[in-house]
């Protein structure tokens, strides 16, 4: 069985972060492991809380891992503090993980900031170079970027300007843009694919993509390569929503019992 690493935020909510990577992980039949580098309070309402884990519990994490169940694949959400960005960008580089999927985990729905300025900084100078594929919204692109992003022209601009910076390719998400239709870009140094799908009436969005970026590190520990992983992980997420279990008040979780792969 492949082995796939997700390095990020728990949730106690249980619909984003570790807990939706796993989930995610376990429905595409790979074994999920996992780095937890920060502990937040939060329900479909909004989050009422962050706290970093230490940094030597951070490494001893790493670590473990390392000298016993490297990853096939792996991926970085909520990073929350540079030096929790830095750390995982050189345990990356020492233990020579790869494929690597960098969710850019920034802004939570709810308006609530995950990530320091700081970090920002060095998730663009450390952790993009690393990546095979960088898969932010459009605030997080524009973030990174520094530059608007709001249609799909502005979407294909912002990921050649995130290869610039070093990564692989970009999965430019385009679920912020308005209208009937979402159009998500995957801009690579060969060229763009546009995936169109409906969009679905739904409050239930919550962790959607950290769902879709796990379900991309699943295909890629798999062995599929970066276009089908991407294609079956949105396809996922789309069907994910459209089953979502609709609970609680807020912004609600994902069904991520669905299926991994549509029936023929």
């Amino acid at each position: 069985m492949k082995i796939a690493l997700t390095i990020a935020g728990s949730d106690s909510g249980g619909g984003a972060g570790i807990q939706a990577d796993l989930k995610t992980f376990q429905q595409f039949g790979v074994f999920g492991t996992s780095v937890i580098v920060a502990l937040t309070a939060q329900n479909t309402r909004g989050v009422r809380g962050v706290e970093p884990v230490s940094e030597v519990m951070i490494a001893a994490q790493l670590a473990a891992l390392a000298e016993d169940l490297p990853p096939a694949a792996l991926k970085t959400g909520m990073l929350a503090e540079a030096f929790i960005a830095r750390l995982v960008g050189q345990a990356v580089r020492e233990n020579r993980w790869s494929p690597l999927v960098v969710d850019p985990v920034m802004v939570s729905t709810s308006g609530h900031h995950l990530l320091t300025p700081e970090a920002e900084d060095v998730m663009r100078e450390s952790l993009l170079p690393l990546a095979a594929l960088v898969t932010p919204n459009l605030d997080e692109a524009a973030i990174l970027t520094g530059r608007a992003v709001h249609d799909e022209t502005s979407m294909q601009r912002a990921g050649e300007t995130l290869l610039g910076f070093g990564a692989a390719a970009a999965l430019m998400k385009g679920g912020h843009l308005a209208g009937e239709e979402i159009t998500d870009l995957l801009v690579t140094p060969g060229g763009t694919r546009a995936f169109r799908r409906r969009r679905i009436d739904t409050t239930s969005t919550h962790g959607t993509g950290c769902t879709l970026s796990a379900a991309i590190t699943a295909g890629l520990a798999l062995g599929r390569d970066l276009e089908t992983a991407v294609a079956d992980a949105l396809d996922y997420v789309h069907r994910a929503i459209a089953a979502a279990p609709a609970i609680g008040a807020g912004q609600g979780p994902l069904n991520h019992t669905v299926p991994p792969y549509a029936s023929p």
